[in-house]
């Protein structure tokens, strides 16, 4: 309810605030669509304008209606649809899945070079885990141009607590309690052909390696603070 709350303040501006990973899971029916936390040219390193209008206006909006029809009268939060996805019929798992994985990939990213700084306590960890932020980027770009077909590519705290890097098809991801690698996701990247045909046609690679240029490392480590209570 308090994420309604601050969205519904936000709408005169058009712009929403960052939301936690805490208010992205426990969202309640009836979904609604919140604005961009920036407007659809903040992205233009990556993300041309009309990719982000097509992206949040249209798929993303989609996804929400379907899934308030999909649901019913049912009032579970988002988390506790995730988690029991396998009872779930497809279309309340693909349109659960697309609201959550958009709603938190809108606030990864960001036109702000300030957020686009990586923290030091988080640069420590991926270090830590594998073994330099090159080795990480590479590995991560790896994964999601060899996701075959529409799906996502992650970072996650999995259930010991390790940073660990995933993907899941079409609109799943490791909240669910279907995924192959469970965890908390720090990092998504969408992989679908519609988040970057417009500009980079099936050059999946390239759209990977240059969004990274606008990541806010900022609400990444946000994130995984929560996670980790540090």
């Amino acid at each position: 309810m308090k994420m309604f709350l601050v969205m519904g303040m936000m709408l005169v501006s058009g712009i929403a605030s960052a939301a936690s990973l805490k208010e992205i899971e426990t969202l309640k029916p009836p979904f609604k669509l919140a604005p961009l936390p920036y407007s659809t040219d903040a992205l233009v390193a990556a993300i041309d304008q009309k990719t982000m209008e097509i992206h949040h206006g249209k798929h993303h909006q989609a996804y929400v209606d379907n899934l308030n029809k999909a649901i019913g009268k049912d009032k579970a939060n988002l988390i506790t649809i995730l988690s029991q996805i396998s009872s779930k019929e497809a279309a309340v798992r693909n349109n659960a899945g697309g609201h959550f994985n958009h709603t938190f990939f809108w606030q990864i990213l960001t036109g702000d070079k300030e957020k686009q700084k990586m923290p030091e306590r988080f640069e420590k960890e991926l270090v830590a885990n594998f073994g330099s932020i090159e080795k990480f980027k590479e590995a991560f770009e790896k994964a999601g141009t060899g996701q075959f077909g529409s799906g996502w590519v992650w970072l996650i705290r999995n259930d010991e607590g390790k940073l660990v890097i995933t993907t899941t098809a079409n609109q799943d991801n490791p909240l669910m309690d279907t995924a192959t690698t469970k965890g908390k996701p720090v990092l998504g990247f969408d992989v679908w052909e519609h988040a970057y045909y417009l500009n980079y046609q099936n050059k999946r690679a390239d759209y990977l390696k240059t969004l990274w240029s606008v990541v806010n490392w900022s609400q990444v480590d946000e994130f995984d603070r929560e996670i980790t209570k540090k």
